[in-house]
Protein backbone atom coordinates (compact mmCIF):
# COMPACT_ATOMS: atom_id res chain seq x y z
CA UNK A 1 0.00 0.00 0.00
CA UNK A 2 1.68 3.13 -1.24
CA UNK A 3 -0.17 5.42 0.91
CA UNK A 4 -0.20 8.21 -1.44
CA UNK A 5 -2.73 11.47 -0.80
CA UNK A 6 -3.65 13.29 -3.25
CA UNK A 7 -5.90 16.80 -3.92
CA UNK A 8 -7.85 14.87 -6.57
CA UNK A 9 -8.03 12.28 -3.60
CA UNK A 10 -9.21 14.50 -1.23
CA UNK A 11 -11.90 15.80 -3.81
CA UNK A 12 -12.90 12.89 -5.24
CA UNK A 13 -13.16 10.31 -2.23
CA UNK A 14 -15.93 11.94 -0.38
CA UNK A 15 -17.91 12.67 -3.40
CA UNK A 16 -17.92 8.89 -4.86
CA UNK A 17 -19.08 8.13 -1.22
CA UNK A 18 -21.66 10.68 -0.76
CA UNK A 19 -23.06 9.57 -4.12
CA UNK A 20 -23.08 5.63 -3.05
CA UNK A 21 -24.83 6.68 0.12
CA UNK A 22 -27.52 9.11 -1.32
CA UNK A 23 -29.07 7.20 -3.78
CA UNK A 24 -28.83 4.38 -1.89
CA UNK A 25 -30.86 6.21 0.98
CA UNK A 26 -33.38 7.36 -1.59
CA UNK A 27 -34.20 3.95 -2.47
CA UNK A 28 -34.48 2.82 1.33
CA UNK A 29 -37.13 5.80 1.06
CA UNK A 30 -39.03 4.10 -1.37
CA UNK A 31 -38.73 1.26 0.23
CA UNK A 32 -40.33 2.19 3.62
CA UNK A 33 -36.88 1.22 5.52
CA UNK A 34 -36.19 5.02 6.39
CA UNK A 35 -37.57 7.75 7.31
CA UNK A 36 -37.39 10.35 4.78
CA UNK A 37 -36.64 13.21 7.78
CA UNK A 38 -33.55 11.26 8.23
CA UNK A 39 -32.35 10.69 4.46
CA UNK A 40 -33.35 14.78 4.13
CA UNK A 41 -31.20 16.05 7.25
CA UNK A 42 -28.25 13.92 5.99
CA UNK A 43 -28.16 14.99 2.13
CA UNK A 44 -29.05 18.25 3.46
CA UNK A 45 -25.44 17.85 5.69
CA UNK A 46 -23.65 16.44 2.73
CA UNK A 47 -24.70 19.43 0.23
CA UNK A 48 -23.67 21.88 3.69
CA UNK A 49 -20.55 20.04 3.31
CA UNK A 50 -19.54 20.10 0.06
CA UNK A 51 -20.28 23.94 0.01
CA UNK A 52 -17.89 24.70 2.62
CA UNK A 53 -15.17 22.57 0.74
CA UNK A 54 -16.50 24.71 -2.39
CA UNK A 55 -15.99 27.73 -1.28
CA UNK A 56 -12.51 26.50 0.29
CA UNK A 57 -10.90 25.61 -2.97
CA UNK A 58 -11.74 29.08 -3.92
CA UNK A 59 -9.83 29.89 -1.77
CA UNK A 60 -7.07 27.52 -2.18
CA UNK A 61 -7.36 25.14 0.54
CA UNK A 62 -8.61 21.30 0.23
CA UNK A 63 -10.42 20.23 3.09
CA UNK A 64 -9.35 16.46 3.70
CA UNK A 65 -12.31 14.16 5.36
CA UNK A 66 -11.93 14.06 8.85
CA UNK A 67 -12.41 11.20 11.06
CA UNK A 68 -15.85 12.19 12.49
CA UNK A 69 -16.20 11.39 8.42
CA UNK A 70 -14.95 8.70 7.83
CA UNK A 71 -17.08 7.21 10.96
CA UNK A 72 -19.85 8.67 9.88
CA UNK A 73 -19.52 7.08 6.20
CA UNK A 74 -18.90 3.46 7.83
CA UNK A 75 -22.00 3.47 9.96
CA UNK A 76 -23.90 4.80 6.77
CA UNK A 77 -22.58 2.13 4.39
CA UNK A 78 -23.00 -0.22 7.73
CA UNK A 79 -26.54 0.39 8.17
CA UNK A 80 -27.67 0.72 4.42
CA UNK A 81 -26.54 -2.89 4.22
CA UNK A 82 -28.43 -4.18 6.96
CA UNK A 83 -31.51 -2.30 5.66
CA UNK A 84 -30.66 -4.00 2.06
CA UNK A 85 -30.57 -7.70 4.15
CA UNK A 86 -33.91 -5.99 5.48
CA UNK A 87 -33.51 -7.60 8.87
CA UNK A 88 -37.00 -7.30 9.99
CA UNK A 89 -38.46 -9.80 6.95
CA UNK A 90 -35.81 -12.07 7.03
CA UNK A 91 -35.02 -12.39 11.25
CA UNK A 92 -36.94 -9.25 12.92
CA UNK A 93 -35.18 -10.30 16.15
CA UNK A 94 -32.49 -8.51 14.63
CA UNK A 95 -34.41 -5.76 12.94
CA UNK A 96 -33.02 -4.21 16.88
CA UNK A 97 -29.53 -3.86 14.95
CA UNK A 98 -30.81 -2.18 12.02
CA UNK A 99 -32.81 0.59 13.95
CA UNK A 100 -29.61 1.07 16.14
CA UNK A 101 -27.33 1.56 13.49
CA UNK A 102 -29.66 4.33 11.53
CA UNK A 103 -29.48 5.94 14.82
CA UNK A 104 -25.83 5.90 15.51
CA UNK A 105 -25.30 6.81 11.19
CA UNK A 106 -27.70 10.18 11.96
CA UNK A 107 -25.88 11.06 15.29
CA UNK A 108 -22.73 10.72 13.40
CA UNK A 109 -23.60 12.59 10.67
CA UNK A 110 -24.86 15.58 12.97
CA UNK A 111 -22.01 15.27 15.03
CA UNK A 112 -19.28 15.12 11.79
CA UNK A 113 -21.52 18.15 10.16
CA UNK A 114 -20.69 19.90 13.64
CA UNK A 115 -16.94 18.84 13.51
CA UNK A 116 -16.35 20.07 10.34
CA UNK A 117 -18.49 23.88 10.95
CA UNK A 118 -16.05 24.48 13.98
CA UNK A 119 -13.08 23.65 12.61
CA UNK A 120 -13.29 24.78 8.87
CA UNK A 121 -15.27 28.26 10.29
CA UNK A 122 -12.78 30.89 8.86
CA UNK A 123 -13.74 29.60 5.54
CA UNK A 124 -17.29 30.01 6.47
CA UNK A 125 -16.66 33.57 7.34
CA UNK A 126 -13.91 34.48 4.98
CA UNK A 127 -16.20 33.09 1.78
CA UNK A 128 -19.74 35.07 3.17
CA UNK A 129 -21.84 32.39 4.06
Amino acid sequence: MRKLITNFGKLMDPLADKLLVCSALVCLVALGRIPAWIVIIIIAREFAISGVRQVAAEQGRVIAASYWGKFKTFSQMLMIICMIIDFKTLMPELDILTQALMWIAFALTLISMLDYLVKNKDVIVSGGL
